[in-house]
């Protein structure tokens, strides 16, 4: 087992050089580092961010202008066709909603400091702008199926690109291989939560080879299987519930905590803002290491550019595609600059790094530094129990509606590659496997660094794919949007979208 978790680490090691080459450069020489200013901007900085800016300065800050008109399309919870506007938000937010909103957070403070919060903030704000144009997308090219609608990134990517049959079933390949890349880091917290659960429960730290992490991984398993192969429609029927109770949960627990601290609020947005532009030497001490952990570990909670929320999004029964965009902005909302928001709260306002601790504090890893600057904020009392026990609650349910989405979504790919039964039953045991790998690496008592190195790689491949294809389809979209607010009534259609669209001319025919 130790030479198979050596050989494991050493692969994972390989994936994260690589995967530093492309969150890195060009930083990574010296001659472009040495440029003023710029020299901190990385390759993947200025394409999420930058393409941010550019969608929202083109789209009039749609974000802002229709952030109202969002939350007034999520009260539509009926459907004739596929999921209602809302189920598609709770589908996506199931998704986009997971561990990294507490794992990813922590560590994006622990090395960039406080100031990573900020550039976490940014770019979610820009992000907005970005999700809305991939969304839309996704409803412009969105295909029926029986009685749902399938679309997302392999679905636009193939009609942007000259209705190329290849190019869907590449862009389809990609996304398999960004949910295996994924689930290991999605197992390994589900079970790790349960264990921590139990472990709360019984007052006594549980060895991860106790028979309550077989049970879970057992549990897990089983929930999985049995939700994820009854398609999208019932995959939303959980998440309908699993997605309001989780948020609704964590957001009362932090707010409590924060209540319970308020003095420490100045000095919390005083960290945030003063250590954005010049972090203390202990985080690293330079502009471009907050920056790059706040703009990273942003992608890795709000999924914005990646393309991976756009097939949640394209199975809602939309009145328009715009409608959708303007939903999938507030998900980016919701994500960032809520929830990762309260989690910066905990961890900075709990300022562990500034104790005699602190040497220890940095040693943990990022569920423990978490789960410190918690007791940090309510030291010596009952209550601590309570939080820790909820937090770990909410991020098991985290993880688990993570990997619901992964499968369902993983297997919608699959079948854009081959209808063959054959093959879809081979994808099906590989994800299933590739889970079970997750949850053995927390039993067996593997560090969860290495797994995390796949998603960050996961992560930007996926977003370098997508990205390209949002502006060669964002003509489309603008069209898209200029109906959409000039509001006159008129159905949309393949004449307003410049673009065959069957399945809006199809709904135009039936109003």
């Amino acid at each position: 087992m130790e030479a198979l978790l050596a050989f494991i680490t050493a692969v994972c090691g390989k994936i994260q050089v690589v995967s530093d080459l492309f969150w890195d450069f060009p930083t990574n020489f010296e001659w472009y580092a040495n440029i003023p200013i710029l020299g901190n901007f990385t390759l993947a900085i200025i394409l999420l961010i930058g393409s941010g800016i550019y969608f929202t300065i083109r789209l009039n800050f749609i974000q802002i202008r229709k952030f109202k008109y969002g939350i007034k399309v999520l009260k539509e919870t009926k459907a004739k066709t596929g999921i209602s506007p809302l189920a598609s938000f709770f589908l996506s937010t199931a998704m986009r909603v997971g561990p990294g909103n507490i794992l990813g957070v922590t560590g994006a403070v622990s090395v960039g400091g406080p100031g990573a919060l900020l550039w976490m903030w940014v770019s979610a704000f820009f992000g907005m702008a970005t999700a809305f144009v991939e969304s839309t997308l996704s409803q412009i090219f969105k295909e029926k199926k029986d009685d749902e609608y399938i679309g997302g990134l392999s679905f636009y990517g193939r009609k942007l690109l000259k209705n190329s049959s290849i190019v869907g079933v590449i862009l389809s390949v990609m996304y398999i291989i960004y949910a295996i890349l994924c689930f290991p880091a999605q197992g390994f917290n589900s079970v790790s939560a349960m264990g921590q659960i139990a472990s709360i429960i019984s007052g006594t730290e549980l060895p991860t080879t106790h028979a309550v992490y077989w049970i879970g991984f057992v549990v897990v398993i089983v929930a999985v299987v049995a939700v994820s192969f009854g398609g999208t429609k019932k995959i939303s029927k959980v998440t309908d519930i699993l997605v309001p109770v989780m948020a609704v949960v964590y957001v009362l627990t932090v707010i409590v905590l924060i209540l319970l601290n308020i003095p420490r609020i100045p000095w919390f947005f005083y960290a945030v803002v003063t250590e954005a532009f010049k972090p203390e030497a202990v985080f690293g001490g330079a502009f471009g290491v907050a920056l790059m952990q706040g703009v990273k570990r942003g992608l890795m909670s709000n999924e914005a550019g990646q393309g991976t929320i756009t097939m949640p999004a394209a199975a809602s029964d939309a009145k328009h595609p715009c409608d959708q965009g303007c939903v999938q902005s507030l998900g980016v909302f919701l994500d960032t600059i809520v929830i990762c928001t309260l989690t910066g709260f905990v961890v900075i306002m709990g300022r562990v790094w500034l104790t005699d601790s602190a040497d220890a504090w940095f040693e943990l890893g990022k569920l423990p530094k978490y789960l410190a600057s918690v007791a940090e904020l309510t030291p010596g009392t009952a209550f601590n129990s309570a939080v820790t026990l909820l937090v770990s609650l909410c991020f098991g349910l985290f993880a688990f509606t993570c990997l619901l989405g992964f499968m369902s979504f993983s297997e919608i790919c699959a079948n854009r590659i081959s209808q063959s039964k054959t093959f879809i039953n081979v994808i099906r045991i590989i994800d299933i496997v590739v889970i079970c790998f997750g949850m053995l690496t927390s039993i067996v008592g593997m560090d969860l660094g290495a797994l995390w190195d796949l998603s960050d790689f996961a992560n930007i491949l996926i977003a370098y794919c997508n990205i390209p294809l949002l502006y060669i389809g964002f003509k489309y979209v603008k069209k898209a949007q200029l109906h959409f607010e000039k509001a006159d009534g008129t159905p949309f259609t393949s004449e307003v979208a410049g673009i065959d669209v069957p399945v809006w001319d199809e709904k135009a025919k039936e109003q």
